[in-house]
């Protein structure tokens, strides 16, 4: 992806389910799990790079021996940094036990990471606070194991305003208005009410105190706890937890908006945001994997390792994230990166028409880095259709056909170069726009010299164009320097109209250049009354709090076709100082189900949010734009 946007975190949970001295005799360390736990978090690095934090419980600590710790970092290449820490205290520990520090006994009860139960985060913010404090794992502690609390997560609420009142009448004073903390609290709260039953239930029966914290530990049900914190959550979600008496679990949301895969065997559990990584990590063939249902949650019970799948809320139409297929998961996993070609397939007929079909004359290349595989997919895709021409031709020669003749039909193939170089990574904290802009420019470079100067088409494929800065104020301009006789800039993605309001930073409508086209569609031919009339409908529903009916938005690009945008966009990106003729193309958005069928979150697109929240949040997008206020259109994440 060109432009510079922020997304969706990664988070890893695994439970050991044999004490640290059988890893220690089958695989060499005590730490085995440790250092898995390292590598599903450096697999999973591009899910986050502005924090990562680790959690470990340990089980059947004695008292006065601490049982849960955290660590958090958001320094360079956080998740390494973090490690470091962690090695370091390693470290400090052989040198106290010189002669057995290797032993699993010696580790656990004096090494702080070496526990049974781990939960690991990668975090990607967005806007908000940077610090270490708005990194997972979130923790909510108490001197009791059983009501002792860490979350991590990937997830973004739409309707952190009503939680937070929903906490206000439990009696509860939070200290930050955010998803986050809501989430934290209304867990943390049931988990009391839960401990709280049991212990009267216990109480009853004639236990000791000392006896019922270890029955209520075997008893705790974290399904039972998740049906009513989930009950009023509205948005996308991956929420791993941990108990301090070692209870785990994994929770995703009811459209499976977020993604979360899973395994587990007689020695361990894992579960994660890809499931490339555990494939890697564990060396696990892709068909052992297992994708968490959605509204569904993973559990682990810390006293007996006893595994559960269930419902924890009624599941709804699965639409999976889309945007994650075409961006954001690693496109090694095969499933993705087939559909990523598939993307680049569709999108042949459109570029043959912007290039008039003279694939002698074109050059094609694309955008570093996550477009390469759906430029495979178009290459290929161009090269089916250039078989289909070079038959006709064959049989127009008919015998007359020399062996030269054929030679040089058959010798015919789209030509592909690496025209565009990503020369420099900008680091992502770089959030402010107007500094943003001034960087872009020396992101990527070009090898020269890749075109006929005047008579080739140049065709750069990107996986999406959200707001086309870097496009116009970068890459565009580099191409022209090539002085080919036109640009085609594709999208493999559909044109991004509506704000998410899920995970990815795309919450302000105003500066989604599809939307910005739609606009001055309507103004260049004088229906300014069309932009009035959606903010007054807006504006009436949101008197009556009915903005989460529906989507009013979609009525700004009901009177206009997607080549009508296309063709705006192309105009509005246009460098005022290039000397060729510019296009941009997109993937049409009835091939997007082609290329992706099984996940069609697709809100992005079609504007059809799978939640009442995404409904409210385009139509205060659109009330943000309107009234020009420069602001998110739904309550701050510390950190999803």
């Amino acid at each position: 992806m060109s432009d510079i946007i922020k997304h969706e975190c990664g988070i890893g949970l695994i439970r050991l389910f044999h004490p640290l001295e059988y890893y220690q005799e089958k695989y060499g360390t005590a730490l085995w799990g440790l250092r898995k736990m390292y590598l599903l978090m450096e697999k999973q690095r591009n899910r986050g790079q502005d924090g990562a934090g680790l959690g470990v419980v340990k089980l059947n600590t004695l008292p006065g021996r601490p049982y849960m710790h955290r660590l958090r970092d958001n320094k360079h290449d956080p998740w390494t940094s973090l490690f470091k820490k962690v090695d370091k205290e390693l470290s400090q520990v052989q040198k106290s036990f010189p002669d057995n520090h290797q032993e699993a006994e010696i580790l656990k009860q004096n090494f702080s990471w070496a526990g049974e139960l781990m939960l690991g985060h990668l975090r990607y913010g967005t806007h908000g606070s940077y610090g270490k404090e708005a990194c997972h794992p979130v923790i909510r502690t108490s001197e009791y194991q059983n009501r002792s609390l860490a979350l991590a997560g990937n997830f973004n609420l739409t309707n952190v305003n009503y939680l937070f009142q929903k906490l206000v009448e439990l009696g509860q004073h939070p200290k930050f208005m955010t998803d986050t903390e809501t989430v934290l609290e209304r867990i943390g709260h049931f988990l009391d009410v839960a401990n709280e039953h049991l212990y009267s239930k216990f109480k009853k029966e004639g236990y000791s105190p000392a006896e019922i914290s270890q029955l209520i530990s075997e008893d705790l049900n974290p399904i039972k706890i998740m049906k009513n914190a989930a009950k009023s959550w509205d948005g996308g979600y991956v929420i791993g937890g941990m108990i301090g008496n070692g209870d785990g679990f994994v929770v995703r949301d009811p459209n499976g908006i977020r993604p979360c895969y899973y395994f587990y065997n007689d020695e361990f559990l894992v579960a994660a945001s890809e499931r490339a990584t555990i494939s890697t990590v564990f060396g696990l063939e892709a068909e052992e994997i297992t994708e968490l249902d959605p509204g569904h949650i993973l559990s682990v019970k810390g006293s007996s390792g006893k595994v559960k799948v269930k419902p924890f809320t009624e599941p709804k139409e699965k639409l999976s994230c889309s945007f994650e297929r075409i961006y954001f998961s690693r496109g090694s996993d095969g499933e993705i990166y087939n559909e990523r070609k598939e993307l680049g397939n569709q999108i042949v007929p459109q570029v043959l028409d912007a290039i008039d079909d003279d694939l002698e004359n074109a050059v094609f290349t694309f955008i570093p880095n996550t477009s390469e595989s759906a430029f495979f997919g178009m290459m290929q895709g161009l090269d089916a259709h250039l078989n289909k021409q070079k038959i006709e031709w064959i049989k127009e020669l008919g015998d007359t056909a020399s062996e030269e003749d054929l030679l040089r039909i058959m010798s015919m193939h789209p030509r592909a170069e690496k025209v565009i170089i990503k020369d420099v990574k900008m680091r992502t904290f770089i959030a402010d726009d107007n500094s943003r802009d001034d960087l872009v420019a020396h992101v990527y470079d070009i090898t020269t010299q890749t075109v006929k100067q005047g008579e080739d088409y140049l065709v750069a494929i990107d996986d999406s164009i959200v707001r086309g800065t870097t496009l116009k104020k970068s890459i565009v301009n580099m191409l022209d320097r090539l002085k080919p006789k036109k640009i085609v800039v594709v999208s493999s993605a559909p044109q991004i109209r509506y704000p998410d309001c899920y995970g990815i930073d795309m919450s302000q409508i105003e500066k989604l250049i599809a939307f910005q086209a739609a606009i001055e569609l309507h103004k260049d031919r004088g229906q300014q009354d069309t932009i009035d009339r959606v903010y007054r409908k807006i504006m009436a529903m949101k008197d009556e709090g009915r903005m989460h009916e529906r989507n009013v938005v979609k009525e700004i690009y009901d009177p206009f076709t997607e080549e009508e945008i296309s063709a705006k966009i192309s105009q509005m990106l246009r460098p005022t100082t290039l000397s060729c003729e510019l296009e941009i193309v997109y993937l049409p958005l009835e091939k997007l189900s082609i290329a992706i069928p099984n996940h069609r979150g697709d809100w992005y697109f079609s504007g059809n949010y799978p939640t009442p929240g995404g409904n409210r949040v385009v139509n205060q997008a659109y009330l943000n734009f309107y009234e020009g206020k420069n602001e998110r259109a739904y309550q701050m994440s510390l950190g999803f």
